[in-house]
């Protein structure tokens, strides 16, 4: 649903998302600013325009009972054994590598 959006109207939809469940579930602002302990302003401003921060949108996730909604962000994908197997046999890095430097610096 987000494809192609840029990050602006991706947090304004969510700010709108917020805003229909604290709806559906008779919520005020008020109260769910209560609820997920950060100030009235901040509920205000992130459903308006969507602005806020990544720990406004988990208070306000948690106090509104939605974090299942969260999880496809960051529950890696059901693998087969024999998948997993194949990948850590594989040696999949674990970070980037660092740059490498221009022949003229090594000595």
């Amino acid at each position: 649903m987000f494809a192609l959006q840029s990050p602006d109207s991706i947090t304004r939809v969510l700010g709108e998302r917020v805003r229909v469940l604290r709806l559906a579930r008779n919520i005020s602002q008020a109260e769910l600013a209560a609820m997920a302990g950060v100030s009235l302003s901040s509920i205000k401003r992130f459903e308006a325009s969507g602005q806020g921060t990544l720990r406004l949108l988990g208070a306000v996730t948690i106090a509104l009972q939605a974090t299942d909604a969260l999880d496809i962000l960051f529950v890696q994908p059901v693998q087969t054994i024999a998948q997993a197997e194949a990948a850590a046999d594989s040696g999949l890095r674990k970070r980037a590598r660092k740059p490498a430097r221009p022949a003229s610096q090594e000595h």
